[in-house]
């Protein structure tokens, strides 16, 4: 069968499976739809978590973005699974034992204040609107290539999946329903890895493939021959980081304390019936995500090693069929600049923007499509979208049809699966925290449930329209979520657990400064001012991506200064804090109750 055919298969199979999980777990009250009912087993939980965790950004993008930087792109696995094990530690067990709904429910309990419950509710909604973004993006790059099918239309499909199980079944539904996605993504991400290092190094084994030498060509390296590779063509040495040690440490901080500030990822801690159970989750989830992050840093070699063996310096008229299949989406183009018909791949942009097609049916020298945009004036004619370096990569390897269908299915599993936990959040946070809390505090149960339906309804159609106008490529637009979500919520919740001295003036006022200070940063240089957007311009030379360990350190500033000139909290809460941290009968159910 035909690539297309085969997605087909198996993307209808992987859908009628999320759809039947969800009709079979659909949830019946507001704690089933919030938080499973508590009823989650560890192991369950912890396939789920990973799920929620590993997004289209960790499918997809994350060994793109490796690909492409090289040793650079090693921050995005130090901070997001340095962050995991964090969030495990610091947090997550603390949080269940609280025993709330979510988050903006701990903040609003735990600072004893409307005000700060709003704040939490307004940063939660911006946080997974901002992440959602990336997911749909994600889904709507793998319509685009493997069902043929307008980007546009792609999203709207995704979006109707999602609306169906997060809506019908809540947390409960979407629980199980991460369980089955989790053993989707991590065998279509596994299966081609595997294939690709023993074609590339005789090793079934991709971490030790990784750094092995290559089959063929007895005593050379891999990564020996990627560096070579590499400098042939004008870039960095791949196994060189450029990047300032100072931007280095805040994109990992940030990536790090954002993991743990997720609001997304932090119920899943809720779902469970002891603290004992979360951190037994934490540690089941750790696994499950090891097996991903390890395999990927030997993805994007294998990619970037076939992409410039198969591409550079090949005559257009004689590029392999995957390159022309992907060309039809335009997330990749060529323009050939000295007009010798040959693909040059150099450092820098080849277009100014992305490819813009004029259409299918007008073409210049060599059969190239035309292109409305203006040429740059460095030596590059080929543009790659980091995004479809794992989608494209078993097309570029040769691969049988079925296993490149196999990765469309994954990467749709990872995209929906953590897309259906932020929208979860944004209902939670409006039916649940801002009416139930505030404005309709006597609403029932039943109309409780009601509204965080159409919350989730509202959620996906503005999410759709993230993933149709995308503020940026996948992992780029996850990584400003995780920056948000360090400068918000991570010192609120840390010093909400461990400092019984923290009052709501301080906790309130951090969010706010810090919040405003890191989106107000990256709205400047990414949307404002995209021409000021290099290390000269930055601040200490600190990228948008990391700029939310900046944000933080004023959120702790901000909060500590405040609290300490303001009065203390309430003793009950004083006493609420020291309960939360006293581990007593971790092994039995156990709630506080605010």
């Amino acid at each position: 069968m035909s690539i297309q055919a085969w997605t087909y298969v198996l993307v209808t199979s992987s859908f009628v499976l999320y759809i039947g999980i969800a009709i079979w777990s659909r949830a019946s009250s507001t704690e089933e739809f919030y938080v499973a009912g508590k009823r989650v087993s560890p192991l369950a939980n912890g396939m789920a978590t990973a799920a929620d965790w590993m997004s289209a950004a960790s499918f997809i993008s994350m060994a793109g973005l490796i690909s492409f930087m090289g040793r650079d792109g090693a921050v995005y696995l130090m901070g997001w699974t340095g962050g995991y094990v964090l969030l495990a530690l610091l947090l997550a067990p603390y949080l269940r034992k609280f025993g709330k709904f979510t988050v903006p429910d701990f903040v609003g309990e735990r600072y004893y204040s409307q005000s700060a419950r709003l704040v939490a509710v307004v940063c939660a909604i911006f946080i997974s609107f901002t992440y959602v973004a990336g997911q749909m993006r994600g889904v709507g790059v793998v319509f685009s290539r493997f069902l043929e099918v307008d980007i546009t239309y792609g999203v709207i499909i995704g979006m109707g999946i999602v609306f169906f199980y997060a809506v019908m079944g809540g947390m409960k539904g979407i629980t199980y329903t991460q369980v089955a996605q989790y053993c989707v993504l991590i065998f279509s991400f596994m299966v081609p890895a595997i294939f690709i290092s023993l074609m590339m190094t005789g090793n079934p084994i991709p971490q030790l493939g990784f750094g092995g030498t290559l089959a063929g060509e007895e005593g050379v390296y891999l990564l020996d021959k990627l560096d070579g590779l590499n400098v042939e063509l004008g870039f960095h040495r791949y196994t060189e980081g450029v990047k300032g040690r100072l931007d280095v440490f805040c994109i990992v901080a940030a990536l790090m304390v954002g993991t743990a500030g997720l609001p997304h990822v932090i119920i899943r801690f809720f779902t469970v019936r002891r603290v004992r159970d979360a951190r037994m989750s934490a540690g089941w989830a750790l696994l499950f995500i090891a097996i991903l992050y390890t395999t990927a840093p030997a993805v994007a070699a294998f990619a970037r090693t076939n992409l410039i063996e198969t591409i550079s310096e090949t005559a257009y008229k004689d590029v392999p069929s995957w390159y022309k299949s992907w060309e039809k989406t335009e997330l990749v183009g060529w323009l050939d600049k000295n007009n010798d018909g040959k693909i040059q791949y150099r450092p820098g942009a080849a277009f100014l923007g992305k490819p813009d097609f004029a259409d299918a049916n007008s073409v210049g020298a060599y059969g190239q499509p035309m292109l409305r945009n203006t040429p740059t004036d460095n030596d590059n004619e080929l543009f790659v979208d980091k995004d479809i370096i794992v989608l494209a990569n078993p097309e570029i390897a040769n691969l049988p049809n079925w296993v490149v269908a196999l990765v469309a299915a994954g990467g749709l599993a990872a995209a929906l699966s953590t897309a259906a936990g932020l929208l979860l959040v944004i209902s939670t946070s409006i039916s649940h925290d801002l009416l139930k809390k505030v404005l309709l505090p006597n609403i029932s149960d039943k109309q409780e449930l009601l509204f965080a339906r159409i919350a989730a309804g509202f959620a996906v159609v503005v999410a759709g329209h993230f993933g149709v106008n995308p503020p940026g490529f996948v992992a780029e637009v996850v990584a400003f979520a995780f920056g948000l979500a360090a400068s918000s919520f991570f010192p609120a919740i840390i010093m909400g657990i461990f400092s019984k001295r923290m009052n709501k003036e301080g906790a309130v006022a951090g969010m706010v400064v810090g919040l405003t200070f890191t989106a107000g940063y990256i709205c400047f240089f990414k949307f404002v001012r995209p021409d000021l957007n290099s290390a000269d311009h930055w601040l200490w030379g600190i990228s948008p991506e990391g700029i939310g360990t900046l944000g933080m350190v004023l959120n702790f500033a901000v909060s500590i200064i405040i609290s300490k000139w303001t009065p203390p909290p309430p003793q009950e809460v004083q006493d609420m804090v020291e309960a939360i941290r006293i581990p007593r009968d971790a092994g039995e159910p156990h709630e506080i109750d605010a």
